[in-house]
């Protein structure tokens, strides 16, 4: 195995370790009554893409796309996968053998500004949910979710080392 491939693998698991820690952390929210992430709906929206609609005015009113949740859940751990190769890009190798919290906290903070700027507008909520009932717990919401997946990066990242040395 080369060092790119080593590296690759790493990444993959470090994004799947990090999606994982995020979707604890929602689960944790979900089991104290605060309502959390729909995966169902980023599978509709995304199901809706190849027919060539890519904004809603409200995703919940869209017509449900067969296998929503479960491609809903697939893309949710693509993207985790795709923001570790990220960090492996911006990082470099060195960081993989000896993981550090910033590198890891800053891309995880980084992230939010996908769904603040790309899925709640297409989706219909808004400019970083500028359009929901609550937009400031919405964006703190996003904003603790980005922060867990960030840690959840550093985390996976160590654990993953520990286990492989590399």
């Amino acid at each position: 195995m080369t060092p790119f491939d080593s590296l690759l693998l790493h990444a993959v698991a470090v994004g799947i370790g990090a999606t994982a820690v995020m979707d604890l952390w929602l689960l944790l929210l979900k089991a104290r009554g605060i309502p959390t992430l729909n995966y169902a709906l980023l599978g509709r929206w995304v199901g809706h893409m190849p027919h060539g609609r890519w904004s809603h005015d409200a995703i919940a009113k869209a017509w449900p796309v067969r296998g929503e949740l479960a491609l809903g859940w697939a893309v949710h751990y693509a993207t985790g996968i795709a923001f570790a190769l990220l960090l492996a890009g911006l990082v470099g190798p060195g960081w993989w053998q000896a993981p550090t919290l910033l590198p890891a906290l800053g891309l995880g903070l980084g992230t939010v500004v996908l769904p603040f700027f790309v899925m709640q507008p297409a989706m219909g909520a808004g400019m970083a949910s500028s359009r929901t009932p609550t937009p400031a717990l919405n964006r703190l919401k996003s904003l603790a979710n980005h922060t867990v997946f960030g840690l959840g990066l550093y985390v996976s990242a160590l654990v993953i080392t520990s286990f492989t040395g590399a």
